[in-house]
């Protein structure tokens, strides 16, 4: 997909990920530490850290696409695109991580004992994932803000 009513895919889809991303690792963080939240929510978070993870890799391939047709790459575009292609891995473990929690929910639900030690843990990967998810988010969205506008909003007219 390259382009969507005449729009770059890219710009569009990146508002997908922007939104879903964080909103996903902050609710990922709230079902580790409220159980209320984590029985309403979980189900939930799991399908939205999935989709997300499903969007990201289309939004690079539209990324790719329309880096080709801007022109000549710079340092700052570069940048970005790097950044860009680390993001499939952060969601990736923020999946993996949320999945985890799921398998630990479904088995306290269903009376099995979970050791502390175990809910311990992957809480920690639920929130090492969740937090690395918002700071590459806003890594790759800065500089592809910065790649797109340069200075142009801080220039004196």
């Amino acid at each position: 997909m390259s382009t969507f009513n005449g729009l770059p895919a890219h710009i569009l889809l990146n508002h997908f990920i922007v939104v879903l991303g964080p909103l996903t690792a902050i609710l990922a963080i709230l079902c580790v530490a409220w159980p209320v939240a984590r029985r309403r929510l979980i189900w939930l978070v799991l399908l939205l850290s999935v989709g997300t993870l499903v969007l990201t890799p289309l939004t690079t391939t539209a990324g790719v696409w329309l880096s080709a047709r801007v022109g000549p790459p710079t340092p700052v575009l570069t940048n970005h695109e790097e950044l860009g292609s680390t993001l499939i891995w952060v969601i990736a473990a923020l999946v993996g991580a949320v999945a985890l929690l799921a398998v630990v929910h479904v088995r306290q639900d269903r009376g099995h004992a979970v050791k502390f030690s175990l809910h311990a843990v992957v809480g920690v990967l639920v929130i090492a994932a969740a937090v690395a998810t918002l700071v590459q988010t806003y890594r790759v969205g800065d500089s592809g803000a910065r790649a797109a506008w340069g200075n142009i909003t801080s220039s004196a007219p």
